[in-house]
């Protein structure tokens, strides 16, 4: 069966960057006729959100999937996950407010994800003088960027845009080449009446047809593509580099979501909780361990970051991710949020501790031990974990967890040892759990916060999370335990602030 391709030339995904309100999704609008803002509360507030999608035809034919990232720095991760599968960029430039905190955030996050092929837009053009902003957007991206200026409203510039973005794209070979199984990292889940579980990505290498069958970590769950679309459009089979939408039949949306990679027949990928890798930094090199969220592919997870060499350094996380040799991510702080570094994959699976410069035949005595396989996860295991990801922020008590499922309390709670384990779930209280990957979030969510207000409370965190007192008391404690903040009355600070 053919790969489906947009004509000759291999698929490219352009994704946009740059500050809130300096026009990325009005710039995509005019360029594509679609408004990527396609939730209620995006339209109301007249913000971006969640990541938009559209499809751009440029002067050759070529057509490009576009990724419209929010420009606010709460949903800097966000952008992270929209970022990893993108080619090439369309970084926003207001004329009137010239580069932005998130306008050198953004190109940070692409620098560290090696994205650095893309054209500047200097939005807003028609309100004031663009030169400006034009030199000082030159000099935050590579050397011979295309910096066009454009105006939204009055359509100046945009036939110069398409031609540059033409020009840069020519010169990409995209993922195309990559061979191998398919590899998605999922973006979007959700159910269709009639269809049934969807999920949506870039597929990073290999392809993808209708009868494949797939598995879905870091659970292992497994299923099969009933279909495959492309923007929309159904297709005989997908390409490495494409944005993509999977019919997956065997599993339900609540147990696949944002962060989860879809693997084709051959996939080696597992999860991993220690990672060596090259990394670079946007600050001064730590000497000692760091506690960061490291972002990769679609999914992040805290980590204590420790330098093992001159040129190593080791990554182990808290909850799992599905790295590949050779794969980007970003590092971001804690507290205050901020991206502070990035590297690539050197050993995707490495054991914990410090490596040799170079290797040396070791004694057989010497040989260490092989760590025992964990404990494999049944059906009732995984069917816990599967309802916890589903709650989200306002997980169930062990207990109705239990009676859900149909288990006796006692042999959910060694459901849940096995699960901590595994690093799948994280108990946070007495008779509570969350999912690993939530938590994460939440956790990054209250940090911003806090950074934010300077202080919070726990009226203000169940306000934020939209979520209950119970539950935010209960992560409060959990980050004052972890040392992040600390109580000050009724009130929680970032540690190191008054």
């Amino acid at each position: 069966m053919a790969a489906t391709t947009f004509g000759d030339t291999p698929p490219l995904v352009l994704g946009t960057a740059g500050h809130i309100d300096h026009g990325k999704t009005a710039l995509i609008s005019v360029l594509t006729g679609k408004n990527t803002d396609r939730l209620p509360e995006e339209r109301t507030r007249g913000i971006s959100i969640e990541l938009g999608y559209a499809l751009l035809t440029i002067p050759s034919g070529r057509r490009l999937s576009v990724v419209d990232v929010p420009g606010h720095e709460r949903f800097v991760r966000t952008m992270v996950a929209g970022a990893t599968g993108i080619d090439l960029f369309l970084l926003c430039v207001a004329a009137d407010d010239g580069v932005m905190p998130q306008t050198r955030e953004h190109m940070a996050v692409l620098r560290q994800l090696g994205v650095d092929a893309g054209v500047v837009a200097v939005t807003k053009a028609d309100l004031i003088d663009p030169a400006m902003a034009a030199e000082e957007a030159a000099d935050l991206v590579p050397e011979a960027t295309p910096v066009v200026p454009v105006s939204s409203v009055a359509q100046t510039g945009i036939d110069e845009l398409r031609a540059a973005i033409d020009a840069v794209a020519r010169r990409l070979p995209g993922r195309a080449g990559a061979g191998g199984p398919a590899r998605l990292h999922v973006d979007r889940s959700f159910t269709l009446r009639g269809i049934g579980t969807v999920v949506t990505g870039t597929l990073w290498s290999g392809s993808v047809a209708a009868g494949d069958s797939v598995s879905i970590l870091p659970r292992g769950l497994r299923a099969r593509v009933r279909s495959v679309q492309v923007h929309d459009q159904p297709v005989e089979r997908a390409d490495a580099g494409q944005r993509v939408a999977l019919n997956l039949a065997g599993v339900g949306w609540r147990e696949v979501g944002r962060g989860d990679v879809v693997c084709g027949e051959g996939c080696d990928l597992e999860p991993s909780y220690v990672v060596n890798a090259s990394v670079q930094w946007d600050i001064e090199p730590p000497t000692k361990s760091v506690r960061l969220h490291v972002h990769h592919g679609t999914r992040e997870a805290p980590a204590r970051v420790v330098p093992i060499g001159e040129e190593l350094t080791q990554v182990r996380l808290e909850a799992p991710l599905i790295p590949a040799r050779g794969d980007r991510f970003v590092l971001r702080s804690v507290a205050p949020p901020d991206t502070v570094g990035g590297g690539e994959v050197v050993e995707p699976r490495a054991r914990k501790g410090r490596r040799r410069a170079a290797p040396e035949p070791e004694p057989e005595t010497a040989t260490p031990e092989p760590e025992p396989a964990p404990e494999p996860l049944d059906d009732a295991a995984l069917a816990l974990a599967s309802l916890l990801r589903a709650d989200g922020a306002s997980p169930r008590t062990d207990a109705e967890l239990a009676a859900e499922v149909g288990l006796p309390e006692r042999d959910a709670l060694a459901r849940f040892r096995l699960l901590e384990a595994a690093g799948q779930v994280v108990r946070v209280g007495r008779n509570l759990h969350f999912d690993a990957t939530a938590l994460a979030a939440l956790e990054t969510r209250i940090v911003e916060l806090a950074a934010r207000e300077g202080s919070v409370t726990i009226a203000g965190v169940r306000d934020e999370l939209g979520t209950s007192r119970k539950y935010a008391q209960a992560l409060l404690e959990r980050l004052d335990a972890a040392r992040v903040t600390r109580r000050v009355g009724d009130a929680h600070v970032l540690r190191g602030r008054r």
